[in-house]
């Protein structure tokens, strides 16, 4: 296992045991997994929609390459890049939005951390509802290929992105992705 391999499966690890999952595994099985997460929040679709492209404001700097969430951007259309700057000019292309329905639904296609030097690949669909009182947000993310052995992928990538669905929703619903303490 390469280095850089290994510090996001201790990353990942670490995430696991250091959250509480929000999210679900709804489907493993050999070459495929499948990561559903829902949530309602108090904002309107659109503003909800918008708030998924401001990565770089809640999503955990822990799980990126650079260290730095504020490396991260999203452009929110067709062809639009999930992408983080590294130092020296270096980059990372994370996803790639292959669909985008501004307030319903954006559609990303790419293999997230240290799954991207495997053989697999995912697509991530964001959907958003009008209802009572803000919007019911779902994120499915569906993962299949080969990927790497003694790794059991779904529950890793269950944890990572239960902890970034969990601030993503804090951050729409207070302006801030952090838990606010007692």
């Amino acid at each position: 296992m390469s280095m850089s391999r290994w510090v996001w499966v201790v990353a990942l690890a670490g995430a696991l045991q250091a959250t509480a999952a929000m999210a679900e595994v709804t489907k493993a099985v050999p070459g495929q997994f499948e990561i559903t997460l829902k949530a309602h929040v108090a904002a309107e679709p659109d503003e909800t929609y918008a708030a998924v492209a401001k990565l770089g404001q809640w999503w955990s700097s822990g799980h990126t390459f650079s260290g730095d969430a504020h490396n991260l951007t999203l452009e929110p259309n067709a062809g639009g890049c999930w992408c983080e700057a590294l130092p020296r000019g270096g980059s990372v292309q994370h996803m790639r939005v292959i669909f985008a329905a501004p307030g319903k639904t954006l559609r990303l296609s790419g293999a997230l951390g240290p799954m991207q030097d495997q053989p697999a690949t995912g697509v991530m669909t964001w959907s958003f509802a009008k209802a009572a009182g803000g919007t019911d947000v779902t994120l499915i993310y569906r993962v299949a290929g080969p990927l790497g052995e003694g790794v059991d992928w779904p529950p890793l990538v269950n944890s990572v992105l239960g902890e970034q669905f969990g601030r993503f929703t804090r951050f729409v619903d207070t302006g801030s992705p952090e838990v606010k303490k007692p």
